[in-house]
């Protein structure tokens, strides 16, 4: 079952309360997404120390074939 941008958004947002949170469905099928994540808790952190977060707010929903959100491209940052 593909996933709605408000319900990533919504994953992402308990993590990190305070970031500024862009999805886009890269498709228009509910498969294939990208996501902005700028957040201050960011700062300081390598670029794969701040995606693994994200990954992990997504609470497994990318796990294996059956996962329910199928792609998903990530850019992170610490706000300006």
């Amino acid at each position: 079952m593909a996933m709605e941008a408000h319900d990533i958004e919504a994953l992402i947002r308990a993590a990190f309360p305070d970031a500024q949170i862009t999805i886009t469905d890269l498709a228009g099928d509910g498969n294939h997404y990208s996501a902005e994540v700028i957040d201050e808790s960011f700062r300081g952190q390598n670029r794969v120390q701040q995606q693994r977060a994200v990954y992990t707010a997504l609470q497994g929903k990318m796990d294996g074939a059956a996962g329910e959100l199928h792609a998903l491209a990530l850019t992170t940052k610490a706000p300006d």
